[in-house]
């Protein structure tokens, strides 16, 4: 996975351009509201969901497993936010506690005990009533079922890159210990959903 993302970032650099995902916009929201003021983003690509985080005087910090993402972001948003470099199953990078964590399209990349693994490190790293909100790829979406068959619901539809497609029932059964309270559906590229936990 590690070499497939950093061919991926030199190849085809700001892929996803430079305007925030919809769940980003809908995240920021969140967390003004609820006050946050440092945020965490595992997988944090070449920055775009972060600037709007930034621009609203939100503290970010990156964990991400480019290293020429991380470069991509430095160039385009300057260097104050802190990024470490890894991958990640290898969390916690650092000892601090967030007040908010916001993983988009990650964890449908992984299988059943890394995607565990991943919701426990984040929620771990919550400030007492901090938040998380998490976006993954919902069975609405027309790639659901196509590829290489890889085990249930897992299917690798691009050489590389294996995505578990999440049905409500499934989010709830995996994000229960962490505190879930909402689950809403929104249209990215392809059909999400946008999962909300608290640490009480």
């Amino acid at each position: 996975m590690p070499e497939f993302w950093e061919e991926s970032f030199i190849e085809k650099r700001e892929m996803w351009g430079f305007e925030p995902a919809k769940s980003a916009v809908l995240a920021k929201d969140f967390f003004i509201e609820k006050s946050v003021k440092n945020v965490l983003i595992p997988g944090i690509g070449y920055g775009r969901n972060a600037q709007i985080l930034k621009e609203n005087g939100i503290a970010v910090t990156g964990i991400e497993i480019s290293k020429t993402a991380i470069d991509l972001a430095r160039k385009h948003y300057g260097t104050d936010m802190p990024i470490y470099h890894g991958a990640v199953s290898e969390m916690p990078y650092d000892r601090k506690k967030y007040d908010g964590i916001f993983c988009y399209a990650l964890i449908h990349l992984l299988d059943k005990e890394e995607r565990a693994k991943l919701i426990q490190d984040c929620y771990n790293q919550l400030a007492p009533n901090g938040y998380m909100i998490f976006t993954a790829v919902t069975k609405d979406t027309p790639n659901f079922g196509k590829g290489k068959f890889i085990s249930k619901d897992r299917y690798e539809f691009h050489q590389g890159v294996k995505i578990f497609y999440y049905d409500e029932m499934t989010v709830q059964a995996e994000f229960r210990e962490a505190g879930i309270f909402e689950i809403m559906e929104v249209k990215e590229s392809q059909p999400m959903y946008l999962i909300k936990c608290r640490k009480w």
